[in-house]
């Protein structure tokens, strides 16, 4: 039994418990997704799973349980197929290591500038001691108020601030770079909301949707018009799906693909454990396609930032060809690039 089967019965134990036994199954099943080990071996070689997070006393007695008398196999829901675990995607990895050290840059994160929890300076650290040659900032843009948007006036003062980042890396001899971008917030017809003079001045843009996302009609003509917004270079994850919470919108990802391609932009690999989005089951598609790849983090602290793990296995899983991966354009190659498509 894998950690992802681990996980299916530990959010099935939710729907049936409640109080804090629920909440204690739900924060276990999402956990598991990051388990740098499979429980089953650490059982098997007779170790305690609650050096596990998530796991304590209670919770490791129901998996040994599982483990020496499997459940009976049973579909698992749509809200939660297809999501890769740590173990899995390590093991995926190590079928080709230089796949990892090909990857130059992550283009999604948060600071503390909207919802996340370190400074610019912390993201660019964390990166530079994981041999990165650059990251973009992208923070949520003003009409996302929930998340701490930030409006054109604090997206510039944003930029003083990475150009001051840049000039102390350079100054100490640092070849790395911090761009200046923005996760610009979308809505139904594929509009951001922020000016596009703004906009301009960024070194690339990452174009989201966070409103509308329990459609179940077809929506590929929002897609269409999402690529199509000049703006955008990156469609950040693109289906809105949630682990356990949403399963995303559904689309004619074939014609979604296309458009990108004909546009020259790229599509996401969101690889924050509960996204997972682009996952391998469409990325096959965008292989197919010829799509740009991006493989971002959407990390909001500086540790998550190895959550690009799951979304290099996927790409390697789906057979994405390494020069489709706009994180593995060198820096200036990458800036190009997303001048170009907002040209």
């Amino acid at each position: 039994m894998t950690n992802a089967g681990i996980a299916e019965l530990l959010a099935l134990e939710a729907e049936e418990a409640t109080g804090s036994l629920r909440m204690a199954f739900k924060r276990a099943a999402r956990r598991a997704f990051l388990w740098p080990d499979e429980a089953s071996d650490l059982a098997a070689r007779g170790l305690t799973l609650t050096t596990l997070t998530g796991v304590g006393p209670f919770i490791e007695r129901k998996i040994l349980s599982w483990l020496n008398d499997p459940p009976k196999k049973h579909n698992g829901s749509e809200l939660r197929s297809n999501f890769l675990t740590l173990a899995e995607a390590r093991r995926i990895l190590a079928r080709r290591p230089g796949w990892t050290a090909s990857y130059k840059g992550d283009l999604q994160m948060h600071t503390d500038w909207s919802d996340g929890s370190g400074t610019v300076r912390d993201m660019a650290e964390a990166a530079i001691a994981r041999g990165y040659e650059y990251i973009a900032i992208t923070d949520h843009s003003k009409g996302l108020k929930i998340a701490g948007g930030i409006n054109e006036a604090e997206l510039q003062e944003q930029r003083a601030e990475i150009v001051t980042v840049n000039k102390q890396f350079a100054n100490s001899g640092k070849q790395f770079r911090v761009l200046s971008s923005v996760e610009l917030n979308l809505n139904t017809q594929g509009q951001g909301d922020m000016e596009p003079s703004a906009l301009r001045k960024l070194d690339l843009v990452v174009g989201s949707f966070h409103s509308a996302l329990r459609q179940t009609t077809d929506q590929t003509d929002r897609y269409i018009a999402a690529l199509s917004n000049p703006s955008v270079n990156i469609l950040g994850h693109p289906r809105g799906r949630i682990y356990n919470f949403r399963r995303g919108l559904a689309a004619d990802w074939k014609r979604v693909f296309a458009t990108a391609v004909k546009l020259d932009k790229a599509v996401e690999v969101d690889s924050y454990p509960d996204r997972q989005d682009l996952d391998v089951s469409l990325l096959k598609i965008a292989k197919k396609e010829g799509v740009r790849i991006a493989i971002d983090t959407d990390a909001h602290a500086p540790e998550q930032l190895a959550f690009v793990e799951l979304g290099l296995a996927a790409a390697l899983q789906a057979g994405i060809a390494g020069e489709k991966i706009i994180n593995f354009m060198p820096t200036d190659a990458l800036i190009a690039w997303a001048q170009a498509t907002r040209a």
